[in-house]
């Protein structure tokens, strides 16, 4: 599947979109781990597009982020303000609900994690 992400730095105008291909399954049957896998290739084009560097700087996390599902055509996005930015990830066509549970699960299990942001 794919899925567009939009990112926009603080202090600028100009929203970056790239497309991710995502091999896991569709929305319909995402485990959490679907939805950690999509969240950090989200916050990796954050990452490139923050740093400048085609692959990023590196790891990412998902600690020290504010989030909320919220509804798009068709489906529902993924919208994440972190402190240079924010970026938005979708449509996915899952019940905002659900999708809102998950990602507080995954995010509350990645809490040890020790990759930068």
């Amino acid at each position: 599947m794919t899925f567009d992400v939009e990112v926009l730095l603080k202090g600028t105008d100009k929203v970056v979109t790239e497309t991710v291909t995502y091999d896991g399954s569709e929305p319909s049957g995402w485990t959490d781990t679907d939805v950690r896998e999509v969240l950090l290739s989200t916050l990796r084009v954050f990452d490139r597009v923050d740093s400048g560097v085609p692959d990023g700087r590196g790891e990412v996390s998902l600690r020290g982020l504010s989030w909320i599902v919220t509804d798009a055509d068709p489906g529902v996005a993924i919208a994440i303000e972190i402190p240079s930015g924010a970026v938005a990830a979708g449509p996915f066509a899952l019940p905002a609900d659900e999708l809102t549970q998950m990602i507080a699960r995954v995010i509350s299990s990645d809490r040890g994690s020790d990759g930068v942001h």
